[in-house]
């Protein structure tokens, strides 16, 4: 179970997750992540819309994303400074723990690569090569 320091409650979170971060996808799930501060624990959310089924559907796989992010901070993979959003897909209903778990693995390994391949800003101070005089 994820303890509520590593769980996303604010819809400002989600939606800043979403738009600022990386995305990952896969045939069950898509994964956003973005770094926050480093010194903030990892925040999971997860997005199950009634597409994927009724409730009890819903909860199931809601129930099984969240023991996976789980497993992960407990693994100490990135357990500080992530904001990570789960989203699942209608595919994701009839996917048995197995699928969801190797979908949300390379999706989150995907993630954290785009995120670490990102181009930062260039030093201030540091004048690019074409623009030398």
């Amino acid at each position: 179970m994820l303890s509520r320091q590593h769980r996303m409650r604010a819809s400002t979170d989600f939606s800043t997750t979403v738009r600022s971060g990386v995305r990952s996808g896969r045939r069950n799930l898509v994964l956003y992540a973005a770094e926050v501060n480093p010194a903030q624990p990892t925040a999971f959310g997860f997005i199950v819309s009634k597409a994927v089924g009724n409730a009890v559907i819903r909860n199931r796989v809601k129930r099984r994303l969240r023991e996976l992010a789980a497993t992960s901070l407990r693994e100490n993979q990135y357990s500080q400074g992530l904001a990570v959003v789960v989203r699942a897909l209608p595919a994701a209903a009839s996917a048995d723990f197995d699928a969801l778990e190797h979908d949300y693995r390379k999706a989150f390994k995907t993630a954290v690569i785009k995120l670490t391949a990102t181009p930062r800003a260039p030093a201030l101070g540091r004048v690019a090569p074409e623009e030398e005089g």
